[in-house]
């Protein structure tokens, strides 16, 4: 056998595989070369964590296994169960990806190149990068990838979304880089959201201020009804009261406001801002909704990070890099034939920003653990 050969790394996925002794138990079989090469020991170590999984069993097998029953037995038995078997090369590439982000200035040009920085990273592979600008030409992108060969678009902000959109049918797409898209759109597409997970928003809420028991949110249904529905399971679950407020407009939203803060009580309520156009406004909503909360000492938290600079108690916001990394697994998952996540995914990826001034005002006072865990701290100093 070849050296070359001595290192080739395979990874065996049975879904669906069950023994008598444990009918739910999902078991993955990772083939490997032994070989004196000490990053095999640094491989087998890695794998040693996947074991404490619930529900997942490693069968570590090496390729000399392969000519012998055991591993005839493992597929006979997925075989007789009707499973579905996969075979993909560990460290491995799933075929070139292609990334078709916005054509557009500082700063958000350094943002799309941080996600693509986090694309490249996780498929260990340079990817075919496209800015796509407002009038694009779709049948010279379309024929650029028939030309690569790609099969697989990550698709960031807008113009990458409607450049995907064009694209031949065969061709996988994952999204990513905007908030929402139409209902209709996101149904069978794969799409990463830049608004914070409200499960992240709330329990660090909880965390900074445990007195807190309802949480307002103005929203406008057309962009954010998927998010409320999230939001107010998120809530149940942490034993939270979300009060959700439609809106259309911003003459609705503002009146909207003005009666919450009309009726909040300091001692249990506190006011989320997602990122909403029709009802989180910068010159009108913020001016108004920080005078209030500061007046009457009711916590505001945000899915913008920029609004903590302006007084805001925290807000959690994309880890660009990370956020890239997600992008790449998902599209991964579309290349092997994984039929994947369909419709919008809220942002987990997060780092998050904390106001000290605000936060000693509220009389909150985080810990040290919980204060260095910010990733920024304003006012800065």
């Amino acid at each position: 056998m070849k050296t070359s050969l001595l290192r080739l790394l395979l990874a065996l996925f049975l879904v669906g595989v069950s023994l008598p002794a444990a009918a739910d138990v999902t078991r993955i079989a990772v083939i490997y070369v032994e070989s004196d090469d000490p990053s095999m020991e640094r491989f087998t170590g890695q794998l040693n964590g996947i074991d404490d999984f619930p529900g997942l069993e490693v069968i570590h097998l090496s390729l000399k296994d392969l000519a012998e029953p055991r591993l005839g037995q493992l597929l006979l038995a997925a075989a007789e169960r009707g499973a579905v078997i996969k075979l993909a090369a560990a460290g491995g590439t799933i075929g070139p990806i292609a990334v078709l982000y916005p054509d557009i200035g500082e700063p958000y040009r350094s943002v799309f190149s941080k996600i693509i920085e986090g694309i490249e990273e996780n498929t260990q592979t340079r990817v075919a990068s496209y800015a796509v600008g407002n009038n694009f030409n779709a049948e010279a992108i379309s024929s650029e990838l028939r030309r690569r060969d790609i099969r697989v678009v990550i698709a960031l902000g807008r113009n990458g979304l409607r450049a995907a959109s064009t694209l031949d049918k065969d061709i996988g797409v994952v999204a990513g880089g905007v908030v929402s898209v139409p209902e209709a759109d996101g149904r069978n597409s794969t799409i990463l959201s830049l608004a914070p997970d409200p499960a992240l928003l709330f329990g660090q809420l909880k965390s900074l201020s445990p007195k807190t028991q309802r949480i307002h949110v103005v929203f406008d249904p057309r962009q954010n009804a998927w998010l409320i529905k999230l939001a107010k399971d998120a809530a149940r679950s942490l034993g939270l009261e979300l009060q959700p407020h439609e809106a259309g407009d911003l003459k609705s939203a503002m009146a909207i406001y003005q009666s919450i803060f009309a009726s909040a009580d300091p001692r249990r309520d506190a006011l989320w801002l997602p990122q909403d156009s029709a009802t989180v406004d910068e010159s009108l909503v913020l001016p108004l909704v920080l005078q209030e909360s500061w007046s009457q000492n009711i916590p505001v938290f945000s899915s913008n990070v920029s609004h903590v600079k302006r007084g805001v108690l925290f807000a959690l916001y994309p880890d660009n890099v990370e956020l890239g990394r997600s992008l790449a697994a998902s599209a991964i998952s579309v290349a092997s034939g994984q039929p994947g996540v369909r419709g919008v995914s809220p942002l987990r990826s997060v780092l998050s920003a904390f106001n000290t001034r605000t936060a000693s005002h509220l009389g909150l006072a985080p810990t040290a653990a919980q204060q260095s865990s910010f990733s920024l701290l304003f006012p800065e100093r």
